[in-house]
């Protein structure tokens, strides 16, 4: 684990570095701040202390963002050869995974948390309910760990990060979208495991405060999932 934490921190100050992270972290809060405060259903439209607008905007930005960072994450390293200097050291193809992974989620964090003020800002308009942020700001956490995992495993797909990039988001918007659509079409066991499947369900759940295991477990499992086989490539490539 002190591998992957070291392969972390190396491309969180490769991202800071080049100003990557600044560039993210001022469009994602652009981007979210003008649909919570200013345009469409916005809080001040609403008149409702909560920040529901903020997390509904917040999954669609992020749909967008972590393919985004993600994309060369694996994908520049094949294209420079650099992934062959890495793997010849002592570090296992686990190790090169998580490390990737956890840079992407720590990177994530910071992006969110850079959005607490507008917690605070709702909470002196009035009577916020704490739990269902605390659960929504979780849940933006879980989905991100789930659209990372896919994101690693497309940038290993190709050497190209634009082809990454598109791989990643094709792969989710069934998640994120399609299996919503297909469940709505459709009846019995059929729309069962379509909604099975959908993550905006699952995320839904969440933030509404409700914490329930099986959301959780569908998050892990599909990070899981997506980190296992982004090992598996790394591993046909070594």
């Amino acid at each position: 684990m002190n591998k992957a934490w070291i392969i972390a921190k190396r491309e969180l100050n490769a991202w800071f570095d080049s100003l990557v992270a600044y560039i993210v972290i001022v469009a994602f809060l652009a981007f979210s701040g003008i649909f919570t405060w200013l345009a469409g259903a916005d809080i001040f439209l609403r008149q409702q202390a909560d920040l529901s607008v903020f997390f509904g905007v917040a999954r669609w930005t992020l749909f967008f963002f972590i393919p985004a960072i993600t994309m060369r994450l694996i994908a520049e390293e094949k294209r420079s050869g650099t992934i062959e200097l890495v793997l010849t050291k002592n570090v296992t193809d686990r190790d090169f995974v998580l490390g990737k992974f956890l840079a992407s989620l720590l990177m994530v964090s910071i992006v969110l948390a850079c959005t607490l003020p507008y917690y605070f800002t709702v909470s002196i308009l009035g009577p916020i309910d704490h739990g269902a942020t605390i659960a929504g700001y979780f849940g933006l956490l879980l989905l991100s760990a789930a659209y990372i995992g896919i994101g690693l495993f497309a940038s290993s797909l190709s050497n190209n990060q634009i082809v990454a990039f598109l791989l990643a988001l094709f792969i989710s918007i069934f998640f994120q979208f399609l299996f919503d659509v297909f469940a709505d079409s459709t009846s019995g066991i059929i729309a069962r495991l379509f909604d099975m499947l959908s993550a905006m369900r699952h995320y839904d759940s969440i933030a509404r405060g409700v914490l329930d295991s099986k959301d959780l477990i569908y998050f892990l499992s599909l990070c899981f999932v997506g980190l296992v086989l982004t090992e598996w490539r790394v591993k046909q490539r070594r």
